[in-house]
């Protein structure tokens, strides 16, 4: 393996730690929202400033490719890819700290059977497998797993189309939890940009790999 090719296996292992990282701060949350585990919910705000610090060494890193390797062809778009995933990477690391954040001010944890009626957990396993499905097809240079993640946002957003009616009846008969309604309304709007971002990174890999663009493309995959 030549020495380009070690730094472009660097980098990409990198990545997927980035990957892993931000995966875990998710679930994390998860477990906080359920649970009300607010040490749980500090552990995530925390471990932000590591999500922070990947993000700057991964920029760096991309930047002294550019520098040292002046790269061409495939390997200029994994380092174009990389700086963009390496963004929405730490978006969805602020959507975890975001949610982690509202379990923080709670009093008391969401009723169970509106978080079922809200398919809150169907949501977080969807996002969860879409990080899944992104960080395999970086890993294996295989874009058939990166092209599973955009019907699984369609279906992220189907779920947070209904949320809107199911709390705005559940204010309706419990017109004291608005505060707390408000905040499950907030945690479900990040997950679904969770799912967004996740679209946008399976684009950047199928963009590395295929040399195709699908940013504007209605028919994704």
């Amino acid at each position: 393996m030549g020495h380009l090719d070690k730094e472009i296996t660097s980098l990409k292992n990198n990545l997927i730690e980035m990957f892993l990282l931000v995966q875990k701060q998710l679930r994390k949350s998860l477990i906080a929202v359920n649970t009300l585990d607010k040490n749980l919910a500090r552990e995530v705000l925390v471990n932000e400033r590591r999500v922070n610090a990947e993000e700057l060494k991964i920029d760096k890193d991309c930047e002294n490719f550019v520098a040292l390797f002046n790269p061409v062809a495939i390997d200029l778009r994994f380092v174009f890819a990389a700086f963009k995933i390496n963004s929405h990477l730490e978006s969805i690391g602020d959507s975890a700290k975001g949610i982690s954040k509202f379990v923080l001010e709670m009093d008391k944890k969401f009723d169970d059977q509106l978080l079922l009626e809200l398919q809150l957990q169907k949501m977080y396993e969807l996002a969860d497998s879409m990080i899944e499905d992104n960080i395999q097809s970086l890993r294996n240079d295989d874009t058939t797993q990166a092209r599973l993640v955009f019907s699984k946002d369609v279906e992220i957003d189907n779920i947070n189309r209904h949320a809107n009616k199911i709390i705005a009846n559940h204010l309706g008969k419990e017109p004291n939890d608005i505060i707390a309604l408000l905040n499950l309304m907030s945690i479900i709007r990040r997950i679904e940009r969770v799912g967004d971002l996740s679209s946008n990174i399976a684009e950047e890999i199928i963009f590395y790999l295929e040399a195709k663009v699908l940013k504007h493309d209605k028919l994704k995959g």
